[in-house]
């Protein structure tokens, strides 16, 4: 049985959803997940089915994970584990009523992974390890198989966000590190059609004459440390400026102590050199906004300094509006050499919504959100450019779409429900605004002026 989506539903199933719909949306969760589970019990591959069942019990559980006792997740997922050998999918209604009670369970997301994934329901099992990144991100072992998963299934670019989250949370796993540059690899290679056998061996190659530079990386050397390496690698460079090792190594440095322009200028050299490696061409960029933004911070404390100096304050203006420009012109470009991207869809409606051209934005934005793992911040993003018009009915449907994907109290679920309280406020409706507010300030008290906007109501 294959995962299928709404559409695909039986006519018989279309109005125990329809009535689960309805259930969630008059705030009768407990109903809600009734009516979710006996849907799931007769069609286990509807993922979005599943997806609206754990926000619910999310919500119901209030988003907090239990705190493990002896056995971990618990006798009862012990149990399942063995009887999911022989009965993957019947064990499935019994491994979502232990999810119920605790929908951030890392065992029991791990053993409803195992099962999806002998099922062939690829999509629900990466949805059962993105619950536990969201809710446990320090968990490293399952966000190592999910990594792993995401690297079976030809899917570098989310691997490499698994990993680094690994690394973000145990900055020594080295094997996190050397997995997020392998994915990287890979997703060069996928993009630009390599052939894969040829260019791992070249890969390996270059990590060896690499190996040095890295330890150093690693070790966290001094600046005095640094430019002394930077300078054995200039008379190297000067021997010979067509190795492309020795200016990648060079760029590296440079990037290392922040030395942005020349960053820049060796990334670049060391693309052209590389005839056309998508990952030092994505590098090159980098630094060349690396570089724009500290001149820009250079002008910035200047007219700080001397806020009375009309040339000052000029030249940062026309320096920002060319920066808006040049930011769109190099998104157009990239968009042009890759339409499919919704990557680079959403990064040129993003300068695009910087640069003031909302109406050019919205159809980018809109292509963006194809791409699932980048879907909430593109529909946060659309949601502040239909505000910005004035169009506040629709940035407020962008941004429930935006938080039905989402199901712990994260940043970003804040930053969501933050403007959509906005929004609401903007409209005068006064109480759909202060629940969005309060839906923050239970669970942080500091962010932002929710405090303020909150305890005055009560004034």
């Amino acid at each position: 049985m294959p995962e299928i989506t709404e559409k695909e539903l039986s006519p018989k199933l279309k109005p125990l959803w329809l009535k689960a719909i309805s259930a969630v949306q008059t705030n009768q969760l407990p109903y809600g997940i009734s009516l979710l589970q006996g849907l799931l019990k007769d069609c286990p591959g509807f993922v979005e089915g599943r997806k609206m069942l754990r926000k619910c019990e999310l919500q119901v559980t209030g988003n907090t994970r239990k705190k493990a006792g002896f056995f971990g997740g618990g006798m009862g997922v012990m149990k399942l584990q063995g009887q999911a050998k022989k009965d993957p999918e019947g064990t499935l209604p019994l491994v979502e009523k232990e999810l119920e009670k605790d929908p951030l369970n890392d065992q029991a997301n791990d053993l409803l992974f195992d099962i999806c994934v002998k099922l062939e329901f690829f999509e629900t099992a990466s949805f059962a390890l993105e619950t536990v990144r969201k809710g446990n991100p320090e968990n490293a072992k399952l966000l190592h198989k999910l990594a792993e998963f995401y690297i079976t299934h030809d899917e570098p670019n989310s691997a490499i966000e698994v990993y680094n989250d690994i690394v973000k949370h145990h900055p020594t796993d080295g094997s996190a590190i050397k997995g997020s540059k392998d994915a990287s690899a890979r997703a060069s290679m996928k993009k630009q059609k390599w052939d894969e056998t040829a260019d791992m061996k070249s890969l390996m190659r270059n990590s060896a004459e690499n190996e040095e530079l890295e330890k150093a990386s690693r070790t966290g050397l001094t600046r005095d440390q640094l430019e002394d390496r930077r300078d054995k690698i200039i008379d190297k460079y000067n021997e010979d400026p067509n190795q492309l090792n020795v200016v990648k190594d060079l760029a590296g440095i440079y990037e290392q102590l922040e030395d942005w322009h020349n960053a820049h200028a060796f990334y670049t050299w060391a693309h052209t050199l590389s005839n056309g490696d998508v990952a030092l061409a994505t590098k090159a960029s980098a630094m060349s906004d690396r570089a724009i933004e500290s001149d820009m911070k250079q002008l910035e404390a200047a007219v700080a300094l001397d806020p009375g100096n009309a040339d000052l304050k000029a030249a940062l203006d026309v320096r920002k509006a060319e920066r808006l420009a040049q930011k769109v012109q190099e998104a157009q470009k990239r968009v042009e050499q890759n339409p499919t991207d919704p990557q680079l869809r959403y990064e040129l409606g993003n300068a695009l919504y910087e640069a003031g051209d909302l109406s050019a934005a919205i159809p980018h934005l809109q292509q963006a959100t194809r791409n699932p793992h980048i879907r909430t911040k593109v529909l946060l993003l659309l949601g502040r450019t239909f505000r910005a018009k004035g169009m506040f009915d629709l940035a407020i449907k962008q941004l429930s779409d935006a938080l039905a994907d989402l199901m712990a109290m994260d940043t970003t679920k804040k930053e969501v429900l933050y403007e959509k309280g906005l929004i609401h406020a903007d409209m005068a409706d006064k109480p759909a605004a202060l629940e969005c507010f309060k839906q923050i300030y239970e669970v942080d008290y500091g962010y932002r002026d929710v405090a303020n906007r909150v305890e005055s109501s009560y004034a």
